[in-house]
């Protein structure tokens, strides 16, 4: 390349155990899962709501479910929607699924019908895990797709049977009806299993076989499925463990749903190494996550950053002994600095590790290092065997030191393409490289820097104003609990925009002129006249996605109107 990306700086402030080229084995995600249970057989591999699953039950039920994914006639690359919370029969789907030779896919909850539509025929889904509570939506789209059997399972599925009787009883743990579909067939989960052998279910795959087709957010459009293979996925997962240097001690709390590709790595990876996780059925239950911090205490906490600005709200978590915590970490999001420091005054200095992932990317391709210095609101260094480079989206050409450029990666975590969609696939990825469309900042050190998305940089006449650093100036005032800035057309300048702001103000702030004359003043003082938003509009929650990420383009839709 002959320029400061093709020197990597970042290669000289790695931890001192991560090499820049690590040895990935040509071993598939059965292959691995198998090789844990055989050494961990009586491991705890989950914890749910107070009930360990060891790997020998996980590996025992997970055969079960992949003898019946086959016996109703599934063959090797079909596609299986799962459309649960962090419930145990999602775990154990994703492995049966795997062990079955089949594909998974992640349904979000959080999907409209359209959109849920769009994605199980566009994926050629077979068929669909779903939950009871959730049941109803599958059943809206059924009709209109052709998935040919629902597996229903439920909240109290393994849990104690007097825990579970009592809980269903007493109604205490929630329940959703589940009705026929013509031309379905519905099953609960557990009557699926039931009768079903327990011997090992293996159909072997190849490390260039598919292995899950995780759906984009479709930014410019519907939905695409980026084809992930067991390779991309596997070669992540060896470079993540290198980095946060995880093992089978590996003890953490993840909030990100698997139906996410950040929660689908996350839990993946820990089941192919032998780590113990707990599960979170519903992230936003905050009380619930302290109370299994405080009674499990674990090494690490992996949310988005909207779930620990709730966490940081609560005294009993400021309260908690986090002397076991070994690290945070936040991804999906931005994190602001001022947040960051309040975070490590309950966690502990340095604990805090922010990443930079894609679902495209099986997600992971820059963070922070485990061990070494952690840069305030940036991204960390790309990991081993991972190359980047800063691109000037108006001239094509490498984007100076300091400069911002749009992030332009490669490694062999690398999808295959979007599934069915070859002109998508040429535009994201060109010569090998997947050009990502978010803008960042390399500085000296080879730290990267997020400034924004090519997508939600706003021209104000003629000068650019990224929003995402607007953004973080914005966060910190006083007044603000959360805030994002977004470009709106200009009626007075044709092909212009004007900045405008969305605004959470924090309980007990006013929402008056005067709070718009305070927060329009800070700006006036910390930004260029141009960046400054000719509208601030106060919400009282703004849109996001199932992550906890803001959703601009909702945002956009929604102020524009």
């Amino acid at each position: 390349m002959g320029d400061i990306y093709s020197e990597k700086p970042w290669l000289k402030n790695y931890d001192k155990k991560v090499l820049p080229t690590l040895k990935y084995e040509n071993k598939t995600f059965s292959e691995c899962f198998q090789e844990v249970v055989q050494k961990y057989p009586n491991k705890t591999a989950i914890i749910y709501m107070g009930k360990p699953l060891t790997y020998r039950e996980l590996d025992d039920l997970s055969n079960q479910l992949a003898a019946y994914l086959i016996k109703i006639g599934l063959k090797p690359n079909d596609v299986v929607g799962l459309h649960m919370p962090n419930i145990p029969a999602h775990y154990i789907s994703i492995i049966a699924v795997q062990k079955a030779g089949c594909v998974s896919t992640g349904i979000s909850p959080l999907l409209t019908p359209m959109e849920m539509e769009h994605q199980l025929n566009d994926s050629g889904t077979k068929v669909v895990l779903t939950i009871d509570l959730l049941f109803e939506k599958v059943a809206e789209v059924a009709d209109k797709t052709s998935f040919s059997t629902v597996v229903v399972s439920e909240i109290a599925d393994f849990l104690p049977g007097m825990k579970r009787f009592l809980g269903k009883l007493l109604k205490k743990i929630p329940t959703g009806e589940v009705k026929d579909l013509p031309g379905k067939k519905v099953i609960r989960f557990m009557d699926a299993i039931q009768g079903m052998p327990k011997d090992r279910v293996f159909v072997k795959r190849s490390m260039d076989d598919m292995i899950f087709m995780m759906y984009t957010g479709g930014t410019t459009g519907p939905s695409k499925g980026a084809i992930l293979t067991q390779r991309s996925y596997m070669s992540n997962r060896t470079q993540v463990l290198a980095w946060l240097d995880l093992g089978p001690e590996f003890f953490a709390l993840s909030a990100f749903p698997l139906f996410h590709i950040a929660g689908l790595a996350f839990g993946g990876f820990s089941l192919t190494v032998g780590a113990s996780q707990i599960c979170v059925p519903n992230p936003r239950d905050t009380d619930f996550i302290i109370k299994m911090v405080k009674t499990y205490k674990p090494g690490a906490i992996v949310n988005v950053p909207t779930v620990f600005f709730e966490l940081m709200k609560k005294p009993e978590f400021r309260q908690l002994d986090m002397s076991t915590m070994q690290w945070c970490l936040s991804a999906a999001a931005p994190f602001p600095p001022d947040y960051i420091a309040e975070l490590e005054n309950i966690i502990g200095e340095s604990k805090f590790i922010e990443l930079y992932g894609m679902t495209e990317m099986s997600p992971v391709m820059i963070c922070n290092p485990r061990y070494g210095k952690k840069k305030p609101m940036s991204i960390g260094m790309p990991l081993p065997d991972t190359e980047c480079k800063l691109i000037d989206p108006e001239t094509g050409e490498p984007a100076k030191l300091g400069e911002p450029g749009e992030i332009v990666i490669k490694g062999p975590q690398l999808m295959d393409g979007y599934f069915n969609k070859p002109e998508e696939t040429a535009n994201a990825i060109r010569d090998g490289w997947m050009y990502t469309g978010d803008v960042a900042k390399m500085d000296e050190d080879g730290y990267f820097y997020i400034v924004d998305r090519v997508k939600d940089m706003v021209i104000v006449s003629g000068f650019k104003v990224f929003t995402r650093e607007l953004d973080d100036i914005l966060m910190k005032h006083p007044d603000v609990q959360l805030g994002a800035t977004i470009g709106i057309p200009d009626p007075d300048r044709p092909g212009s925009e004007r900045v405008a702001a969305a605004v959470v103000l924090k309980p007990g702030v006013e929402k008056s002129q005067a709070t718009r004359e305070s927060i329009l003043k800070y700006l006036r003082e910390n930004v260029a006249p141009y960046k400054v938003p000719k509208v601030i509009e106060f919400m009282d929650e703004l849109p996001t996605s199932g992550v906890g990420k803001i959703l601009k383009r909702e945002l956009k839709k929604q102020m524009v109107a």
